[in-house]
């Protein structure tokens, strides 16, 4: 509560919270993600890959094509907006959470 009674704070479920705000959560990009990248070099491709606990095998099956093209995307420095596009779309993840 503030000095004048009215309530600052609201502590409500992530769930309700989400319902409440449907955009609100959109791109986020969880913390762990963050350090692997700065850690390791990882891009943000391959460290939400990790994070997801897939195999560079698994996520090219879901695109489409050979893991070592997979690869070739995953270690891009710029991959294009189509590119990210599809990626996210294969690891259920939206396209900011790639693209930053």
């Amino acid at each position: 509560m503030t000095d004048d009674g009215k309530p600052s704070l609201v502590v409500v479920p992530y769930e309700a919270f989400r319902r409440m705000c449907p955009d609100a959560a959109q791109g986020l990009v969880p913390n762990s993600i963050v350090n692997r990248m700065f850690d390791t070099g990882l891009t943000p491709m391959a460290a939400w890959r990790e994070h997801l606990r897939l195999t560079q095998d698994e996520v090219a099956a879901r695109l489409g094509i050979s893991q070592s093209a997979y690869a070739q995307m995953e270690t891009g420095k710029r991959p294009r907006k189509a590119t990210l596009n599809k990626v996210a779309q294969a690891m259920g993840l939206e396209v900011e959470q790639l693209a930053w």
